[in-house]
């Protein structure tokens, strides 16, 4: 349901005398909008509705307000308890050559870990998902299951509701993590030793296959930490907390990997050197450059990328700290928009409007996102596409074909590109690789969102796995 519009706005005498900040909450019978006022002359404001009642301001310290705005960024959906897995478990059909299976990137046997919790025997479901997919922890949480997995459940074929197979594999891989020894033994040492430059999701996962085969990793990365796009461009409800970087701990529990921080390619790092001192190099780079929307005055100040307004929330230590201002718009339509706009709301933007070219079918971002976003009282205008973008009048405001939308800040989420690179076969963009792989260099392999295909995390995981496996077989250790 969309925000409802308030259409009157006036002063309350009966508290110009007090100073101090405003907490405003609106309530309607199903709706709840709330607005953060600031004002340093004291005069409160009261809010009338479209009925024309007037509902008086309720006053709230503003410390108190902000100490409590790491309760907006709660987990946007809680782990199932025991007795809930359990029972959800037991709904699973243990269906043979099961079609959930077939759906899921990482070939994770789905049935097999389902039965594991339904038996109580969570260890064996834990390996079940992570031998396959080393960040099932994540994935469990951001994976889009709803056309993946849960979409192919046979559930859904006679009108029920799919099996809850994310919230499944986080019971699993949570209890795991909460394990004191790690589940994989590395095998003994080969003697190799292999670089990769790209510490996310399709990087990490390769280094813990190579580590576990027995190869000694050292992985480069150009961030002060790791985890790529889990710890920097995912929505801080969807991985709350230190999630990213507990997972990626208990990934290097395997032992036999260097992470080598602020290291970029090209920069302080060649391919020719890493090719020459090292026996296999994987990229892993992901797609460090941002699209332009190609409109005039996407340049001014008050214009940002969604993924650095992302990222500075992601690693604000207090959000509270973090200024929003009142009008908010987000140009796109994929996930990063939705992830941008829902947190400019949760931090106490005005109106956060999503601005998208096409319609609704046509968005990247998934039905259930899309719902997301307008569950927090963001509004999505579909067929609004940007032709400029202007502050003539010291107002900043897009402009579409058919309208003028004020604005205080314009996020741009129109998607990410990767830098080509000199010296490896480039195929629509992106790294070149045949099915093992492999790129036009004999000794360096690339996976992820460097190279052709979706742009998921759970792919760039199964990329790193199979991408692990082919320079096991390259340096002839298999």
């Amino acid at each position: 349901m969309s925000a409802q519009k308030i259409i009157n706005f006036t002063p309350c005498p009966c508290q110009a005398s007090q100073n101090g900040n405003y907490l405003a909450f609106w309530v309607k019978p199903d709706v709840l909008v709330n607005k953060f006022i600031d004002e340093p002359d004291g005069i409160c404001n009261i809010f009338r509705c479209r009925a024309g009642h007037v509902i008086p301001l309720a006053r709230k310290d503003i410390g108190t307000w902000m100490a409590d705005i790491d309760d907006h960024f709660r987990e946007s959906h809680p782990p199932l308890t025991s007795a809930q897995a359990v029972t959800e478990a037991n709904r699973c059909y243990f269906c043979y050559d099961a079609p959930c299976t077939e759906a899921c990137p990482t070939d994770i046997d789905v049935p097999g870990f389902i039965r594991g919790i339904a038996s109580g025997n969570m260890a064996g479901a834990a390996i079940k998902i992570l031998q396959e997919n080393i960040f099932g922890g994540s994935c469990a949480r951001v994976c889009p299951t709803e056309i993946l997995c849960e979409h192919a459940c046979v559930w859904t074929k006679a009108g029920g509701p799919a099996v809850q197979i994310g919230a499944l594999q986080r019971v699993a891989t949570d209890w795991q993590m909460a394990q004191p020894t790690h589940p994989f033994i590395r095998a003994p040492a080969t003697g190799k030793h292999i670089a990769i430059i790209g510490a996310g999701p399709a990087g990490l996962s390769a280094a813990h296959g190579m580590a576990r085969r027995g190869h000694d990793v050292t992985v480069y990365d150009t961030k002060p930490k790791p985890g790529g796009l889990n710890e920097y461009g995912i929505a801080a409800y969807k991985l709350v907390d230190d999630f990213a970087a507990r997972e990626i701990e208990f990934l290097l529990g395997i032992g036999g990997i260097t992470l080598e921080h602020n290291k970029t390619l090209g920069d302080d790092l060649s391919l020719d050197d890493l090719a020459r001192n090292f026996d296999a190099v994987f990229l892993a780079l992901g797609q460090a450059a941002v699209n332009m929307a190609g409109v005039t005055g996407e340049h001014l100040p008050s214009v940002r990328n969604a993924v650095d307004f992302i990222a500075e929330l992601r690693q604000a230590p207090d959000k509270s700290a973090l200024k929003i201002p009142r009008r908010v718009l987000v140009i796109g339509g994929g996930n990063t928009a939705i992830d941008a706009a829902t947190q400019a709301k949760l931090l106490g933007a005005e109106d956060v409007t999503i601005l998208y070219r096409k319609g609704r079918a046509q968005m990247s971002a998934t039905a259930i996102e899309q719902n997301w976003a307008l569950t927090h009282h963001v509004v999505i205008h579909f067929h609004a596409a940007p032709v400029r973008i202007e502050s003539e009048t010291g107002e900043l405001c897009v402009v579409t074909e058919s309208r003028r939308y004020p604005a205080d800040l314009v996020l741009r989420a129109v998607g990410q590109k990767f830098h080509p690179l000199d010296g490896l076969e480039i195929e629509n963009g992106r790294i070149k690789i045949d099915q093992n792989h492999a790129t036009s260099h004999p000794k360096i392999f690339a996976g992820g969102d460097c190279v052709p295909g979706l742009d998921l995390t759970v792919r760039a995981v199964q990329d790193g796995k199979c991408a692990a496996r082919a320079i096991h077989e390259f340096l002839g250790c298999d």
